[in-house]
């Protein structure tokens, strides 16, 4: 990783992928998302704030996992919620 990036995204060495292409905590409730994202401490998949539920943000919230990356086909890039930091890999 880049010298530029905080702390949390440098530390991450190798990716968690997310095993089903779903939201593990929308399919419970029967709710729909939008986007994927997958949590780099755990390995929960879970949806963005643009779904209704933003799971991923409240997971962040309780959990205070710092970073996660985008489990859309595609995309890769990485987020830090702790520093707002953004990352292509």
């Amino acid at each position: 990783m880049d010298n530029q990036l905080c702390d949390h995204l440098s530390s991450i060495k190798e990716l968690k992928l997310a095993s089903e292409l779903v939201c593990e905590e929308c399919v419970k409730v029967n709710s729909g998302w939008v986007h994927l994202r997958t949590c780099q401490t755990c390995g929960v998949t879970l949806c963005c704030d643009q779904s209704p539920l933003k799971h991923m943000t409240a997971h962040f919230h309780q959990s205070k996992h710092p970073v996660i990356i985008s489990s859309e086909p595609g995309e890769r890039w990485l987020w830090c919620f702790v520093d707002e930091t953004f990352a292509e890999y």
